[in-house]
């Protein structure tokens, strides 16, 4: 009876993906206390390091010390009980809820893994932010070409090419700023035969990113085992950008060192996801590209160059993957290594479409991938039982996870990867 006095607009359906996730959540925590839980015993503990050892900039604060024990319990209690929660009454933020969940098993799995031994927790966060990066231009790259319907999967190429260049190119003229701005111009050259094969020649753009990443990965491989590999320090050895401390914000504790402590690469791609939201959403730029990608005919009707705005989007998102190339020599370890971008094309990829095409969601997940990725580098120097091979599976593993949870459920804009033919 009283279940008949709710307004019908204020019950909440028991939906199946309500079920799904209410019942993962339990499994979450279930799965908690089967892997991490069993065989702990009292005393245990374990220890976060929240400043950075030899650091002088921060302001010091004390190592966080957790009982494992109890701490595991309690983040699989935690999970249980959203998940019952959600099974029960139903709670809004999927979100939320997702975000929890990862939150308890990784947390989990961190105070299992350093059982009686320390963590640097600021340093992994930094290490996190710094191996976003490159992925975060990727995903970059995708955002702003399929905002204006132009699948390019061609990332691995673009960014390989763009990182040899950007080392050669800093090696001879000693200058890292020159690098730089050589593989930015590599980036856009190679965005722009992409878009001149499938805007102007119609090519299926899946089999023109295809072309980009074998050319890209095959040229780079010749020219690397021929040349740099024999002339290191007349070819392959450019040193990186400094880290840019940034005075006061470098001082408050864990986010200063993670946020406010990093090199060229990492600020310039922070301002760039900016930007990129701000032109996609707020200018009359982004407005003609998201017409564009959405229906194109309708844009063309009004008066926009659906040409041209392809074009100029596609050769602007090369221009970014040719800054995340950069990044693997002159932003990071400066010297070229044969297929070194190790896969962060298609991640970035990934986190594309987990951001739901917008810049700041490419980004957030681009995090994440980072996360994982300094999580199993982490877990190797800490010495976990668990396989290297495993653990270097792990940015893959999220990858996939977060693809088969997002694919069907984010929406592209309307006309992505469709040809457009001027009546």
């Amino acid at each position: 009876m009283a279940a008949n006095l709710v307004p019908a607009k204020e019950r909440k359906p028991y939906s199946r993906n309500r079920l799904v996730i209410g019942l993962v959540l339990v499994a979450t925590g279930l799965l908690i206390l089967l892997l991490f839980g069993l065989h702990l015993t009292a005393g245990q503990q374990a220890t976060y390091q929240l400043t950075p050892r030899g650091d002088t900039n921060v302001i010091p604060i004390p190592a966080l010390t957790l009982p494992v024990q109890p701490s595991i319990y309690i983040l699989a209690l935690i999970a249980v009980f959203l998940g019952g929660w959600h099974l029960a009454r139903g709670i809004r933020s999927t979100g939320l809820l997702l975000g929890m969940m990862a939150f308890c098993f990784v947390a989990a799995f961190l105070t299992w893994a350093t059982i009686g031994q320390t963590l640097d927790l600021v340093g992994m966060l930094n290490t996190s932010m710094v191996r976003a990066t490159p992925i975060a231009l990727a995903a970059m790259c995708g955002v702003i070409s399929e905002r204006s319907a132009v699948i390019n999967i061609g990332l691995e190429g673009i960014m390989l090419t763009a990182a040899m260049t950007a080392v050669v190119s800093a090696t001879l003229t000693h200058n890292l700023y020159i690098g730089l701005l050589v593989a930015m111009l590599t980036g856009g050259v190679v965005g722009a035969i992409h878009a001149v094969l499938v805007i102007r020649f119609k090519v299926d753009q899946i089999v023109s990113g295809t072309a980009v990443n074998i050319i890209g990965t095959g040229a780079t491989n010749f020219v690397s085992a021929r040349f740099l590999e024999t002339n290191i320090d007349q070819l392959n050895n450019s040193g990186t950008f400094p880290n840019i401390t940034i005075p006061l914000l470098v001082k408050i504790p864990i986010v200063g060192p993670v946020l406010f402590e990093n090199n060229l690469i990492f600020y310039l791609t922070v301002l760039l996801v900016v930007v990129l939201y701000v032109v996609l959403f707020f200018t009359p730029w982004g407005l003609r590209s998201r017409a564009v990608g959405e229906h194109p005919k309708a844009a063309d009707t009004l008066g926009i160059n659906v040409y041209l705005m392809r074009y100029v989007n596609v050769i602007l998102g090369g221009v970014l993957a040719g800054i995340g190339g950069a990044y693997f020599t002159i932003g990071s370890i400066g010297r070229f290594d044969r297929q070194m971008t190790n896969g962060k094309g298609f991640i970035g990829l990934a986190a594309m479409i987990f951001g739901k095409w917008n810049p700041i969601g490419a980004y957030g997940a681009s995090l994440i991938f980072g996360f994982a990725d300094s999580l199993q580098v982490k877990m190797q120097i800490l010495g976990i039982p668990v396989p290297s091979e495993f653990l270097g599976m792990a940015p893959y593993l999220v990858t996939m996870i977060v693809l088969a949870g997002v694919v069907g459920r984010a929406r592209p804009p309307a006309a992505d990867g469709q040809v457009y033919e001027k009546q």
